[in-house]
């Protein structure tokens, strides 16, 4: 296969059309194998791709941290010269109701251009494009001076404690790389007829919070004398779903701002506001959502701390009035901020909802984390896209929510959040369908990205 004409000096990248066929294949199959997380059953994907891979001579290792929580790891081993680059992903997905759905969201069905079901984008794709980049590289005979390794895990849409945090914590050796390459990124925002490509560099932590609400028990015919748990609930519920903390402009938010400011006067006028007088950003975001409200929403969360109800449990019986009542709120920090500071700030705003009678546990929490721009990795992906797309722009992009990232990032890895995909469909129905209905990414899709992505591994790593 030829992919550049020319020298060094005179590179040429281009779609590696002959790859579609593969590509598509191989995430079709991976969408069939249901790895709904829980109860998760990755150790089916992790098979089927290593024995996809050791067909081209890979040779790989399988991992369970338990039973049916498999990860599979793979490389190609460089003479040391250069640093070392890890293609992360991750095999479970997240669950998707049959019913709600056009078609059956685990049958991989190809229609359309577009390959269809859940994790069609979040984040199986991604893995049928390191798989298949790491081929092409054996088949080019490419000789790295850096080792490129390859990690499909477990359990990221629960954490990660069990598929890549665990591989760091018990086989570091197998997965630590000076770079990382991994989900969070690369969707471009088309913004007056260009593309403005996205490369995470930060993400917000997490507090995944549950709280219980305590009563006294009474009959149901004489709600007055009991002290109903739902009633209280109810209070911490509308307090934090409601609750707007102060705007914060982290500077990769404002990087990502001042990007798409070259390209739109609206955001170069949102960009000035929240400079000016931060306090007035949920103005400007609410004049933006009559517009795009998935852009606007998806502004707001990059600019505060956010909290939402995500699971309630109450009640025993139709006729009793409840004791007990909880409640999971999903709780997301930026960086500077930690999980203890917000899990003051929650009590504080619950201080008049009777305190004593709540009962605080942390389901999971994990600092914020958030590497530099400025490595030969991200500027070496800049060089690509702009090769693929010289109208285009990249921006660095702050994720709200969490990706297997922090766990290299705490081991001192850089990671990038970077999926290269173009806006086929518009780019606020694109978002709605990850870990929404009808998830489905396109064929020319998966050409881009693997090309995209092969260039970029190649020339980093030789």
């Amino acid at each position: 296969m030829i992919r550049v004409v020319g020298d060094s000096s005179k590179m040429c990248a281009q779609l590696l059309r002959e790859v579609e066929e593969e590509v598509t294949d191989l995430l079709s199959g991976l969408i069939r194998i249901n790895t709904t997380n829980p109860p998760g059953n990755e150790a089916k994907a992790a098979e089927y791709l290593a024995e996809n891979l050791e067909k081209e001579d890979f040779t790989c290792e399988l991992f369970e941290s338990a039973p049916g929580r498999g990860s599979v790891i793979t490389r190609i081993k460089g003479t040391g010269e250069r640093p070392s680059l890890l293609l992360l992903s991750h095999l479970d997905v997240v669950a998707a109701n049959p019913k709600e759905w056009s078609v059956d969201p685990f049958e991989g069905a190809v229609k359309d251009g577009f390959v269809w079901g859940r994790g069609a984008i979040d984040m199986k794709s991604m893995t049928a494009m390191e798989v298949m980049v790491m081929k092409l590289l054996k088949r080019n005979n490419v000789q790295p001076k850096g080792d490129i390794i390859l990690a499909a895990t477990a359990d990221e849409e629960k954490g990660g404690e069990a598929g890549a945090g665990w591989l760091v914590r018990n086989h570091p050796e197998r997965v630590r790389a000076e770079y990382v390459i991994n989900e969070g990124g690369g969707l471009a925002i088309p913004i007056n007829g260009k593309s403005i490509y996205t490369i995470q560099t930060a993400e917000k932590g997490i507090l995944w919070l549950r709280i219980k609400a305590k009563g006294k028990p009474g009959h149901g015919s004489v709600p007055g004398v009991a002290d109903n748990a739902i009633l209280r609930m109810n209070k911490v519920v509308e307090k934090l779903g409601n609750y707007r903390s102060k705007i914060s402009l982290v500077p990769t938010v404002r990087q990502f701002l001042s990007g798409i400011a070259k390209e739109n006067k609206l955001a170069q006028q949102v960009l000035s506001i929240l400079l000016q007088n931060p306090a007035a950003g949920d103005h400007i975001l609410d004049m933006l959502g009559q517009r795009d409200k998935v852009m606007a929403e998806e502004l707001r969360a990059m600019l505060r701390m956010t909290i939402a109800p995500t699971i309630i449990h109450g009640g025993v019986k139709e006729n009793i009035i409840p004791s007990e009542c909880e409640a999971v709120f999903d709780c997301r920090i930026l960086p500077g901020q930690n999980p203890a500071e917000a899990l003051k700030e929650i009590k504080g705003l619950l201080k008049d909802v009777d305190l004593e009678k709540l009962e605080f546990e942390i389901i999971q929490a994990s600092e914020p984390s958030e590497s530099t721009m400025d490595t030969p990795l991200y500027q070496q992906i800049v060089n690509v896209l702009k090769e693929f797309e010289p109208n285009g722009s990249v921006a660095p992009i702050l994720l709200t929510g969490g990706t297997d990232s922090r766990f290299f990032r705490k081991i001192g890895s850089t990671c990038y959040g970077f999926q290269p995909m173009h806006a086929d469909m518009p780019y606020g129905e694109i978002l709605k369908t990850i870990h929404g209905i009808d998830e489905r990414i396109s064929t020319e899709n998966l050409v881009f990205g693997t090309s995209v992505l092969y260039n970029i591994v190649e020339r980093f790593t030789t």
